[in-house]
């Protein structure tokens, strides 16, 4: 099977070494030429165009980091719908909105080619470690012919439904990671400030009721304030959660949890910077405490 990966970011860049050590003939596009040149290193070919991509491959793989990126590379001029063919599968990795990811599928339904919104879950570590989690929507057809792929990069693979159903689960993980991360601030600085030592205490909790995923990934590096030049950097999390709100808003529910997580990760981005790590609200907290 022949395939493309569009996007060689964090997660991107992972992905795709994953694949090329599964056997798969891999093409790839960036605009970086470092990062393409990257990928050549380990062995995979280099397309000088998104269209050029789309044409050598049967199934198209996308990482992204916004949804104005994913319109522009799936649906605008020279993009992937496009150039895309029947009998194609199309897939995009990032998260955006559900809109996006159902204009998407109609698009290449109307080239005859199969469109799955994948978001992924398990930051550039699971990338790395072919352990991520894969939320798939669309057609259940499109998912068979694609799961050999995703196998390669993920250790839990779901198909969750149709267009948009992948998204879907995605945000909801997303409201879930954001919340944890700032309640996990929280018990960080009260540790702090109740003279304990925030990665003892984080080992006490990851085996009691309190612990999370989170609390135990942001946990060292806030012991070691190791917040800059992260590879889960708050501005993806401010990029989520207007989605997230947004979508809120839309289908009528109130999320109070997510809102309350909306506003400190939007001050963190504003006060550090937004390639501040997730975990960083522990910062806007200890400010505020006067810290």
């Amino acid at each position: 099977m022949r395939v493309g990966m569009i996007g060689l970011g964090f997660m991107g860049s992972g992905m795709a070494a994953n694949l090329l050590k599964g056997g798969i003939d891999l093409t790839v596009n960036d605009i970086l030429p470092e990062k393409v040149e990257r990928a050549v290193s380990l062995g995979a070919r280099a397309a000088g165009s998104v269209g050029a991509l789309v044409e050598r491959v049967d199934v198209v793989l996308a990482s992204l980091p916004s949804v104005e990126v994913c319109r522009q590379v799936f649906l605008g001029p020279g993009g992937v719908i496009e150039h895309a063919r029947a009998g194609q599968v199309l897939v995009d990795h990032s998260t955006v909105d559900l809109v996006a990811s159902r204009e998407c599928a109609e698009a290449a339904a109307a080239k005859g080619a199969g469109f799955l919104d994948a978001p992924v879950s398990g930051g550039p570590k699971g990338a790395e470690e072919g352990t991520l989690s894969i939320m798939v929507g669309g057609e259940r057809a499109a998912f068979e012919t694609a799961r050999p792929v995703f196998d390669l990069m993920g250790t839990n693979v779901r198909h969750m439904g149709g267009s948009g159903s992948g998204t879907a689960m995605k945000l909801m993980n997303q409201l879930l990671v954001s919340v944890h991360t700032c309640a996990a601030a929280e018990a960080f600085l009260l540790a702090e400030r109740a003279g304990l030592d925030v990665q003892t205490a984080a080992d006490v909790l990851h085996v009691s009721w309190g612990g999370s995923t989170i609390l135990e990934r942001n946990a060292p590096i806030v012991k070691r304030r190791e917040f800059a030049g992260s590879g889960a950097p708050v501005r993806l999390f401010v990029k989520d959660l207007g989605i997230l709100t947004k979508l809120g808003r839309d289908l009528g529910i109130a999320l109070p949890m997510s809102n309350l997580a909306q506003e400190l990760i939007n001050e963190t981005s504003e006060t550090f910077g937004d390639d501040y790590d997730v975990s960083a609200p522990f910062l806007v907290l200890e400010k505020r405490s006067g810290g």
